[in-house]
């Protein structure tokens, strides 16, 4: 546990401290970001606050997570801990470090060509079904030395549904339709300052609870699985639990400077980053079907965004003033920090129903 509060500080410490630095640097070389000419009125006057702070918690999250592999490495013999860098890491890191890439070349190009277009929407999900098959197929294939995968080919709900197999190939189509799905999901919700950056905040603290738990129940060998059915077959719990951590700490200190009225914007960078590491959370958990519940301000915003556009097209008429819903309730003439605050009020309600899944699953179990 110590090696997570490590990693949870040092992110938090990273973007309190460099999240302002990089504004400046980002207002100097005009970074800002592009305001969308059909949006909110009232966003034009934020029109040139700086963009891509996504890289800045980005980056303290992989520092931080290298800073809890050193705790780990300095505890003595005897700590079940994993023994340098894994495969779980790689993958749940890598999806994070390639989906913020595509974010960033988004970003950049809006900012050359100073206009809120970036790549085409048709590239942007070429580039993250790219990214997301290629570590499909490493958490789903690739086994180690420890003959385990970081996926599992059943469906998943609070672990594995033995009778519900999708094979290899099944799984990692659905991996590659969660990570396009949930990346979509937070970059949709990011449209108002702190909003995704809180509601992100959330699940990732939810991800850290059940990857603590389930490396305290964890069956270390196959013996242990028969023995005590209710802990869990899930690779390198700690490694998913640091990394959560880590992504957590880093959050909450950016949130300091992009709440409202924000100093600057995490920008697609930080979105399609944050929403792979999510997608990757949920996998390596074993938790893909939980994922929709603890994310449900994610999937709430997304059905708005499609519930929009479908009308429009099928009937020629709008259910909701402007899309995604946030927007909506804007022209309705909430304040930015109502419609924020309330939206993490629905944001906490979806993290505590499903963790309240995760645990009556284990007490079922267990009693």
């Amino acid at each position: 546990m110590r090696a997570v509060i490590v990693a949870a500080f040092v992110a938090f410490a990273i973007t309190m401290v460099l999240t302002p630095l990089a504004a400046r640097l980002f207002r100097r070389l005009k970074a800002g970001q592009p305001i969308r000419t059909d949006g909110p009125q009232t966003h034009f006057q934020k029109a040139g606050t700086p963009t891509m702070g996504g890289v800045v918690f980005i980056f303290a999250t992989v520092i931080a997570y290298i800073a809890g592999h050193l705790v780990l490495i300095a505890l003595p013999e005897g700590f079940d801990r994993p023994r340098g860098i894994t495969a779980t890491g790689i993958v749940l890191i890598g999806l994070m470090l390639a989906c913020g890439l595509v974010g960033f070349i988004d970003d950049w190009l809006k900012i050359r060509r100073k206009h809120s277009g970036g790549i085409s929407a048709r590239m942007k999900m070429l580039g993250l079904f790219i990214s997301a098959a290629i570590f499909g197929v490493i958490a789903f294939y690739y086994t180690g030395s420890i003959g385990q995968t970081v996926g599992s080919e059943y469906l998943s709900f609070t672990r594995d549904v033995p009778w519900l197999d999708l094979t290899k190939v099944g799984a990692v189509m659905l991996f590659i339709f969660v990570i396009l799905a949930t990346t979509n999901g937070v970059n949709l919700t990011d449209g108002l300052d702190g909003l995704a950056t809180g509601a992100s905040m959330m699940v990732f603290t939810a991800y850290l609870v059940i990857a603590f738990w389930q490396y305290r129940h964890w069956c270390g060998s196959s013996e242990d699985l028969q023995t005590a059915n209710y802990c869990y077959d899930v690779r390198d719990p700690l490694e998913i639990a640091l990394i959560a951590g880590a992504a957590a700490g880093a959050l909450f200190g950016f949130l300091w400077w992009n709440t409202s009225p924000a100093k600057i914007f995490m920008g697609d960078s930080g979105s399609l980053g944050l929403g792979a590491l999510i997608a990757g959370m949920a996998m390596s958990t074993k938790t893909i079907m939980l994922l929709p519940i603890l994310g449900a301000l994610f999937v709430i915003i997304t059905m708005s965004n499609i519930i929009q556009f479908t009308s429009y097209r099928l009937t020629g008429r709008r259910v909701f003033r402007m899309a995604p819903l946030q927007h909506h309730f804007e022209l309705k003439g909430w304040s930015e920090v109502n419609i924020v605050v309330r939206f993490w009020i629905i944001a906490g309600i979806g993290i505590a129903i499903g963790l309240g899944f995760f645990f009556a699953d284990f007490l079922r179990i267990a009693g």
